[in-house]
């Protein structure tokens, strides 16, 4: 709205002067055209101004709401999706909304994160999280490409400890029925989500 009322000003302003400009004789000097200069590149910082500050409302808005339906945890908020799809779907779609397919950096986080995606889509769901070893087998990194520091791997697995999957199986999960537990899937496999959003 305030950015509409600001355009508005803007057309007001502009229709005045070209009036001004009809009505009043061809006798300007220098002087008042760099005045007039002067004071056009200042009306045009202060649109600029209020542009940005609109923009960044409106992001601290969205962001609120998302942690109004979702949780916040250790400076970020989380939100978790239902809606079973592949991981790179699922990575397309928190890109859309903002942020990136989230992970823990620590285990209270992690702890914490696996209570919400129990409370929110199940205690024994499978949820995807932001980290894969795509590019460089054995070397797990997050959505940013940094290598990840906190692992939570299901060390007591089976058949095996995890991650047990090779090359075919390149991202992560936490699962709900393995206590919030990291196990390694096919990329490919439908799950729900949980997007990340750091708090600005």
């Amino acid at each position: 709205m305030a950015f509409r009322g600001v355009c508005m000003l803007l057309g007001v302003l502009l229709l005045v002067d070209c009036s001004f400009q009809q009505v009043q004789p061809r006798r300007r000097t220098v002087k008042k055209d760099k005045t007039k200069n002067v004071a056009i590149e200042q009306l045009q910082k202060q649109i600029d101004n209020i542009v940005q500050e609109l923009n960044l409302l409106k992001e601290r808005q969205a962001l609120q709401t998302i942690c109004l339906k979702g949780m916040k945890i250790h400076g970020k908020c989380y939100l978790a999706d239902p809606v079973k799809k592949g991981y790179h779907a699922a990575s397309e779609d928190c890109n859309n909304l903002g942020g990136i397919l989230g992970v823990a950096a620590s285990s209270d986080e992690n702890e914490q994160l696996g209570d919400y995606l129990r409370q929110s889509i199940g205690p024994d769901a499978q949820v995807w999280l932001g980290v894969n070893d795509m590019l460089n087998e054995g070397t797990w990194v997050d959505q940013t490409g940094l290598t990840i520091t906190f692992k939570n791997w299901d060390a007591s697995g089976s058949p095996s400890p995890q991650p047990d999957g090779g090359k075919a199986q390149n991202c992560v999960v936490l699962s709900g029925a393995a206590g919030g537990k990291w196990l390694d899937e096919a990329c490919r496999e439908e799950r729900p989500s949980v997007c990340q959003f750091n708090i600005v």
